[in-house]
């Protein structure tokens, strides 16, 4: 894994009083920043019509999507003009975001048929992870469009510690000793991820009830976007982020809307049923985690 920003400093810093030839500051590797988008906690969008395809005003929903990711964006390049960007979309069918109206100096990453979902492309080379526009966990009383990868999943926990798609995801950069150095979403969200994270957060909205909003104005929301990755970066500089690292093995347990999904995954070796509604599992590593938890909520229908 690449060092952190701060530890690349005190290496230089070493080097130069033991005497030994060190590249210039201005040398130094730039930062990495994987950016993980998806769309219910975006700023502006108030009604899960708007996340849907063909649904009322999703076109403004891709729109002020793509304004969000390229706030975070100008940002990041406000603090380090040679930082190198992957955006992956994260929503739906991951098909979201306007690649055309994106900012040129990024990486994106589109299309929803991909074994790591929402965090492919992230690996242990980059320095930290941001989460826009996320949501609550299934179940949440106080999230606006909480869920947790489809309505089949009513309930995830690894290691015994329930998480939504914001906590697998940053398991999975945690492994890999990838810090989530940012998350922007509804409160509750926002709520969720601080406690389960060291990260800085931005909170967009709150919910009125679990399908409407009360909304700030998308240029409210984007100038705080700024603030945030401002404060998150200048803090990683510092070395002041954990990883959420669960170790290995990592125990699955998931708990689904229905008795016949179960039974179509315990076709699988090794999985276990807890009962009518639960599946358990103790995978070798995060990373395989992660890739069964995406099988048996995406692929596997019923």
């Amino acid at each position: 894994m690449k060092p952190a920003p701060a530890v690349r400093g005190l290496a230089l810093a070493a080097a130069l009083c033991a005497g030994v030839h060190a590249a210039p500051l201005g040398a130094q590797e730039p930062l990495r920043l994987f950016i993980s988008v998806d769309m219910e906690g975006i700023g502006g969008i108030g009604t899960g019509a708007m996340t849907s395809a063909g649904g009322k005003d999703y076109a403004t929903g891709r729109e002020l999507m793509t304004d969000e990711v390229n706030t975070v964006v100008e940002a990041i390049f406000a603090h380090d003009a040679r930082a190198r960007i992957v955006v992956n979309d994260a929503h739906g069918d991951h098909q979201n975001l306007l690649h055309t109206q994106l900012d040129p100096r990024v990486v994106y990453i589109q299309g929803a048929l991909k074994p790591l979902g929402m965090v492919q492309g992230l690996d242990g080379t980059f320095d930290g992870v941001i989460f826009v526009g996320y949501h609550a966990k299934a179940g949440d009383p106080d999230g606006f469009l909480a869920h947790t990868g489809t309505g089949s999943v009513k309930g995830l926990w690894l290691n015994d510690v329930e998480v939504g798609e914001g906590g697998m995801n940053a398991a999975f950069a945690g492994a890999h000793g990838v810090p989530v150095i940012l998350a922007s979403g509804d409160s509750a969200a926002s709520a969720e991820l601080s406690a389960l994270l060291d990260t800085e957060t931005v909170t967009t909205k709150t919910a009125e009830t679990p399908a409407a909003a009360r909304l700030l104005h998308p240029e409210v929301v984007r100038g705080m976007l700024g603030e945030g990755v401002a404060r998150a970066l200048e803090r990683l500089e510092r070395g002041g982020y954990e990883a959420f690292d669960l170790g290995t093995p990592v125990r699955i347990r998931v708990r689904f809307a229905t008795t016949i999904h179960v039974d179509i995954l315990m076709s699988i070796p090794g999985m276990t049923k807890v009962d009518g509604f639960t599946v358990e599992y103790t995978a070798t590593s995060a990373d395989q985690a992660y890739r069964l938890i995406r099988l048996m909520y995406r692929f596997v229908q019923t």
